[in-house]
């Protein structure tokens, strides 16, 4: 897949009139911060304006994909559902924001809360650009989610790339308030690490108990068979722009997503009978594949 159009565009023009090699240091450094694997003791990797706009060039194709899979698969299974207000928690540059829009076209209402104020005027920036009115007219607000906040209740509240960066004592209360805002659907959305999965892990049992319906990845509510012995993830490729691939240094034109996800509800989902969880192995005269369903993985 690729970025939308005016997305791309908005994201060429804005990295076009600064030197690729100051960005390509920044996003070397920035890398370096992400391959730790824990949040740092500020809460945050991004410091400067010039960290926000390597940011942008380094991780907003890849999370877009991951992002714009994890709510097509969930409209999937509510294919009769269209959401028109909507909440992103720990927004960015507004990723979610064009992903959602790209999903849902007549999302009217979008709510972007985010504690980074050059972050906050990045993604102000870019979404001058969109096509989408919503995303034009989208309501940005500086919040700290560990902080007091409060929202309107929305149809769709999405959170990506956030739990992973917070502290482990403070996910409950987030989830829980993430899911008491939440009229319809709730999609949290992280890396596809085992660190990633087990949050996406915690919030599905939470909101099971809350009463929520798994509505995607997983076909059932029962219990995860893969808690124990591996982590469920997924990947979806995203083409590269030159810019890009200047900033990252790299030759590919193209570049793979990992990430785990959870969609749930108040409201069940179409039902499906499996999740395929590997790529299919194909061999001579049959095709391997692993699934998840709710008898546990079997393998077909």
């Amino acid at each position: 897949m690729d970025l939308p159009t005016d997305l791309r565009l908005a994201l060429t023009n804005r990295l076009a009139n600064i030197p690729q090699k100051s960005i390509a240091a920044t996003v070397e450094r920035l890398s370096n911060r992400y391959r730790g694997g824990h949040p740092p003791a500020e809460g945050t990797f991004l410091h400067t304006s010039a960290d926000v706009i390597a940011y942008a060039a380094y991780r907003l194709p890849a999370t877009f994909a991951a992002i714009y899979a994890a709510l097509n698969e969930t409209r999937k299974r509510r294919p009769d559902w269209q959401p028109r207000t909507m909440l992103d928690a720990g927004a960015g540059p507004g990723t979610a924001l064009w992903a959602a829009s790209q999903v849902w076209p007549d999302l009217a209402q979008i709510a972007l809360l985010e504690r980074d104020d050059d972050m906050i005027a990045f993604g102000k920036q870019l979404a001058t650009h969109a096509r989408s009115a919503a995303v034009r007219e989208a309501t940005w607000q500086k919040v700290d989610l560990l902080g007091q906040w409060e929202s309107e209740p929305k149809d769709l509240v999405t959170t990506a790339y956030v739990l992973n960066e917070l502290p482990a004592s403070q996910l409950e209360t987030l989830i829980n308030k993430l899911w008491s805002i939440t009229t319809d659907t709730l999609v949290i959305i992280e890396p596809g690490t085992p660190i990633g999965f087990s949050h996406i892990l915690q919030a599905r049992q939470q909101l099971i108990a809350a009463g929520a319906n798994i509505v995607a990845p997983c076909p059932h509510n029962l219990p995860c068979p893969m808690a124990n012995n591996d982590w469920c993830h997924f990947a979806q490729r995203i083409a590269r722009s030159q810019l890009q691939r200047q900033a990252k240094q790299a030759t590919l034109s193209y570049e793979d997503e990992k990430f785990s996800y959870i969609a749930a509800s108040r409201t069940k989902g179409l039902p499906i009978r499996a999740r395929v969880l590997r790529h299919p192995q194909i061999r001579p005269g049959h095709i391997h594949l692993e699934l998840c369903t709710p008898e546990g993985l079997q393998n077909s």
